[in-house]
């Protein structure tokens, strides 16, 4: 029997229901209200496909809805904050009426993060971890909404890379956690494709272990990234067994949550890392 790891912090969302840590791998499913995703899933403007994506994300088996109205694929343009909410409060008030899971909005503006939050959202994602906008940090403060804090930089250059992705991550923590966030409120995201180098995103996922020196849940996100198509040679839409190997290795190293496009495979696929990796059974588990 596996040495079974031991949840060390919870986070409490929408409906009162508890994330606990180390119990298992969480699976957030992402939804693009985009015209332009890179994984060929963006859903701009179809508010039926939206919350039709939500609900069958939900019966796949989905823990978190991870909704975005801003595209961040390589040569993305910035969009404003009025057309970024024009995008998203559609879409996220109608799946908040339809289905019963935590939403997060993936956002790094907080003007759109605190609109998010009064229509449902409890959980803000941001791709910059607090440095495009550190009042961001007090939007989570004032409504307790999670926050996952993103490594992110302009540039691939790094004096030691995994110590350097470390240090950056701490100081996004210490700006939340001096705006009044709760150390139980935060994850942390390496940011796999963001500032970083193919080579270097394989490393980073090879060194995640590393990162638990912030003390947060870490959530990672691989799902159909350029690196794998380029390790495979293989368009975005035929990434699924590449993701299942990286979503995998990441659980190993140490991953809570794990952000996919494909949720009906990486839920399957967390949970037979995490019977081997957590001890993790099924309810009714019977060995024979």
């Amino acid at each position: 029997m596996p040495q079974v790891r031991t949840a060390f912090t919870y986070l409490t969302v929408a409906n009162g229901d508890t994330l606990a840590w180390g119990t298992r791998t969480y699976v957030m499913g992402i939804i693009n209200v985009t015209p332009d995703s890179f994984s060929g899933d963006a859903l701009s403007g179809d508010i039926s496909a939206v919350v039709n994506q939500a609900v069958r994300f939900q019966d796949e088996g989905a823990d978190i809805l991870d909704i975005g109205a801003e595209s961040t694929r390589p040569g993305h343009e910035k969009v404003s904050l009025e057309e970024e909410l024009t995008r998203l409060m559609p879409a996220l008030e109608a799946v908040a009426k339809r289905v019963e899971l935590p939403i997060s909005v993936d956002t790094y503006k907080a003007e759109v993060a605190r609109h998010a939050v009064d229509a449902g959202a409890v959980i803000i994602n941001d791709i910059w971890g607090l440095k495009a906008e550190p009042e961001l940090a007090q939007v989570a403060a004032e409504t307790g909404a999670g926050l996952v804090l993103m490594h992110n930089q302009k540039g691939t250059i790094y004096q030691d890379l995994l110590p350097d992705l470390g240090s950056s991550l701490q100081t996004s923590v210490r700006t939340a956690r001096d705006a009044g966030v709760p150390k139980e409120n935060i994850i942390i995201d390496p940011g796999i494709g963001f500032g970083k180098t193919p080579d270097q995103n394989l490393e980073v996922l090879a060194g995640l272990n590393a990162l638990k020196v912030a003390g947060c849940p870490i959530l990672v996100g691989t799902s159909r990234k350029s690196t794998l198509g380029l390790l495979l040679n293989l368009p975005t839409d035929q990434r699924v067994e590449a993701t299942a190997a990286t979503v995998a290795l990441a659980i190993v190293g140490g991953a809570d949550l794990v952000r996919v496009h494909d949720v009906k495979e990486m839920v399957r696929v967390c949970r037979v890392t995490d019977a081997v990796v957590r001890g993790w059974r099924p309810e009714g588990w019977k060995a024979s």
